[in-house]
């Protein structure tokens, strides 16, 4: 792909996608990968390609308990750094036969896949997402593939003005009075809009709590880290009263991109396991009830436009531009930046001119 960040986090699946001796194969950033998990638990990525005729290694199994995959085709076999340990066709293992090996991390209930500079791999860099962390908060999870552009999936998120109009179950028409906040820090960008003395719909009556009859004051809290991880914390409490008597559901939209014009996005809500056995419950019902308004609404419209945009960038459209974009804005503008940057690092040994 191009026009992409390299260096840096993608998520390229759920934790529990890999049990057993499961191979999980994605395409990534336009480049297929196959995943699988080892006796010992640790998570591995490799290019899903074998180097003698091509096959899919996830069409294969894995062997050894789990520390090698077996291409189905003619059985060469490739360990989690990618180097041959086996060629069954006379013993002599070719230099050239290794596959490319991805840095893969486990955290907050995702599998997270590094595209550049292995030694840049830094697990640190990855953004916090406590409330997906499986050991204290019950997490729901889902995955769908919408065909657009993994920067209009960051722009829906990062503009709720939308819900008013396209999720009539979230929403009322409070939103468009919103005050809407635009920050900036460092290279994170928070979009936060709140909606004072609301009448919410029965959906989100009951989601936080709201007595019938009485108003809510509401908040949507967004921040967006490159390439395009975000977190949503949604809230309500009644009307007049303090944030902190109020209750939040928190979110997780993280995509990542399968190809120029496609995209995966894996979503995620969690809730603390301080509230018990209901926690479980809690986590499957709302993630089934966010599954249909991200199938059936976001996804048909997101999707309309990118068919509208064709092959044009956003900014050569010359988009007319409203005050809910300037999260989304200023995401683009800061992500075109760090590519930039990497793309001059990357150029710059190849260009260097002798002392």
């Amino acid at each position: 792909m191009k026009n992409v960040l390299r260096n840096a986090w993608y998520v390229a699946g759920w934790a529990g996608e890999l049990e057993g001796e499961t191979l999980l194969a994605r395409q990534l950033l336009g480049e297929p990968v196959v995943m699988f998990r080892d006796a010992a638990g640790a998570v591995h990525a490799l290019a899903d390609r074998c180097p003698h005729r091509f096959a899919p290694l996830s069409m294969g199994r894995l062997c050894d308990g789990g520390k090698a995959v077996e291409c189905a085709y003619h059985g060469l076999r490739f360990d989690s750094a990618g180097s041959c340990v086996l060629n069954p066709q006379g013993g002599t293992i070719p230099k050239a036969a290794r596959v490319r090996r991805y840095p893969l991390v486990e955290r907050y209930s995702a599998l997270w896949i590094w595209f550049g500079d292995e030694a840049e791999a830094d697990p640190a860099l990855i953004p916090e997402f406590d409330f997906l962390v499986p050991e204290h908060w019950a997490v729901g999870t889902d995955h769908m593939l919408v065909d657009a552009h993994y920067e209009l999936e960051s722009d829906n998120i990062l503009d709720l003005s939308h819900i008013e109009f396209l999720h009539p179950i979230f929403s009322s028409a409070a939103v468009r009075r919103g005050e809407i906040e635009c920050v900036q820090d460092g290279s994170t960008v928070w979009s936060r809009r709140t909606m004072l003395d609301d009448d919410l719909p029965p959906f989100l009556r009951q989601a936080f709590g709201i007595p019938e009859g009485a108003r809510a004051d509401r908040w949507l809290d967004v921040r967006w880290n490159a390439p395009a991880q975000l977190a949503l914390w949604a809230g309500a409490a009644v009307a007049g009263q303090p944030r902190e008597q109020g209750r939040v559901t928190p979110s997780a939209h993280l995509f990542t991109p399968a190809s120029e014009t496609g995209t995966h996005y894996f979503f995620a809500i969690g809730f603390p396991r301080a509230l018990g056995p209901m926690a479980e419950t809690l986590a499957a019902q709302n993630i089934a009830a966010l599954r249909g308004p991200f199938q059936n609404e976001d996804k048909p419209i997101v999707e309309a436009v990118a068919r509208r945009m064709g092959t044009n960038d956003l900014q050569s459209l010359k988009p007319v531009l409203l005050a809910g974009d300037a999260a989304a804005m200023r995401a683009r503008r800061i992500l075109q930046a760090m590519i930039a940057a990497e793309a001059a690092a990357a150029a710059a040994p190849a260009t260097a001119q002798p002392a």
